[in-house]
């Protein structure tokens, strides 16, 4: 059994957005106040994270996670990477941290956080990884676990979901193909990202994500990277079919 902690389900500014007075930004409800996108899943003794955005530190924190066995990268935006750095005490305590990536994304990363990538003349506080390059087509273990990649599209940009049993986490996503959609059958959980009502160019918004949904056929779906514009959580949350939820920040569900 899988146990999902979302540490995060806001789009890539968060909400409440800096500055905003849209209604949804100034809600006092908890479910109306997230962090970037990103969740923890556990089984056994492991802890595995699907992305580190800017929020990581807070993240890990409240989640009170004292060890990391790995991180999974979707793809290389900021809202879903920019908390690499925050890897130092696991580091410190652990060593090198397992990534995992495509070349593309490893290629974006060690350019970006290259005091982490060296493996030279390091400065003394500053964290290693072990870096593993995946391929949407090869399932790879971890800890025990076969983790099948799924290729969707962000518009034009190749982001990866992954199937761990019969969960799948698929995020920014506006397009999967036939193909992919062969990988995500017979699922107990499904998460993937809605962002609002009206349509956008990028991401799925609620009528196109639910179509997913009701194709795929999972037994519980729930909704993440959730931007202001799709309303307060508990309206809309009144509103979708009973199997489908929208996620909120602090959110655990299990999964056979």
């Amino acid at each position: 059994m899988l146990t999902i902690h979302f540490l995060g389900t806001g789009t890539s500014q968060g909400i409440p957005v800096i500055g905003s007075d849209h209604p949804v930004c100034l809600s006092s409800n908890p479910k109306d106040k997230r962090l970037r996108v990103s969740v923890l899943i556990q089984w056994e003794d492991t802890n595995l994270v699907i992305d580190c955005g800017p929020d990581f530190r807070q993240q890990m924190l409240r989640a009170n996670c004292s060890h990391l066995d790995g991180i999974l990268f979707t793809h290389e935006h900021a809202d879903h990477t920019a908390g690499l750095d925050d890897i130092r005490p696991y580091f410190f305590r652990q060593g090198d941290i397992p990534v995992y990536g495509t070349h593309k994304v490893l290629d974006n990363l060690s350019r970006r956080f290259d005091y982490i990538f060296l493996n030279e003349d390091k400065y003394p506080g500053a964290p290693s990884v072990e870096q593993n390059q995946i391929h949407p087509d090869n399932p790879f273990t971890f800890k025990g676990k076969s983790i099948i990649p799924v290729e969707v599209y962000h518009n034009k940009i190749p982001v990866l979901g992954f199937r761990i049993d019969d969960f799948c986490y698929l995020t920014d996503v506006k397009t999967i193909s036939d193909t992919e959609e062969q990988k995500l059958r017979d699922l107990d959980v499904l998460v993937i990202s809605a962002l609002r009502i009206e349509p956008h160019p990028n991401h799925l918004n609620l009528d196109e994500a639910l179509a997913i949904i009701n194709k795929l056929q999972p037994k519980r779906a729930y909704l993440t990277h959730i931007s202001s514009l799709m309303g307060f959580h508990d309206e809309v949350s009144k509103k979708l079919p009973s199997n489908i939820f929208l996620a909120y920040d602090t959110l655990t569900v299990t999964s056979n």
